[in-house]
């Protein structure tokens, strides 16, 4: 009788050891799944980089390599674009000099629902400075992000956690030939 009261209470002893530990490994596992979800969700590895030195300035019109630009030859000084707000698409060659200087440049297609053309400009808004928004015709998603050199395709939703990443990583970031150079005093009126 000793013996069988030893065996139910080893028993029990190891169903509530053993489910303990699956309810602890379990939660272990949930929030494992869920930090690097969201580290995925807001990853910047698909950034594509490119090589592209500053001080290039022309007055002729300019064909890229990448849509929207990245960097290349720009427009002379004082032709950089005011940073700020635009609802009408800016000229490359303008915006490229901005870049130089260490703005980030939001890209969005025209037809971008307003809703999430709202919720971009509110992003722009909280920047302050150095971060530029327009629309452009014919980018490869619904929204593109780049600086001098750097470009992040990919997004279609205005509340992806990346575009935030991206400015703070990239503006004014180290692959900007001119640094800190003025980001107002240029062409263009942005919208408040």
């Amino acid at each position: 009788m000793r013996a069988e009261q030893k065996r139910k209470e080893r028993r029990t002893a190891f169903l509530m050891w053993g489910s303990g530990g699956a309810v602890i490994v379990l939660l272990v596992g949930l929030v494992g799944f869920y930090i690097v979800n969201e580290r995925s969700a807001s990853s910047l590895d698909a950034v594509k980089s490119f090589q592209y030195l500053g001080s290039e300035h022309t007055t002729d019109p300019v064909t890229y390599k990448e849509v929207p630009p990245v960097g290349g030859p720009h427009a002379p000084p004082p032709d950089w674009q005011n940073c700020g707000i635009y609802d009408q698409p800016v000229a490359n060659e303008k915006a490229v000099h901005s870049l130089e200087h260490g703005t980030v440049w939001i890209t969005y297609r025209p037809d971008l629902p307003q809703a999430q053309v709202e919720q971009l400009r509110e992003l722009v808004r909280k920047q302050q400075d150095y971060v530029l928004l327009s629309p452009y015709q014919g980018i490869p998603s619904p929204i593109v992000i780049s600086s001098w050199s750097k470009q992040l395709t990919g997004i279609t939703d205005a509340g992806d956690p990346r575009l935030a990443r991206f400015i703070s990583k990239f503006k004014n970031g180290p692959d900007a030939p001119e640094v800190g150079a003025a980001c107002t005093g240029g062409t263009g009126d942005p919208l408040s």
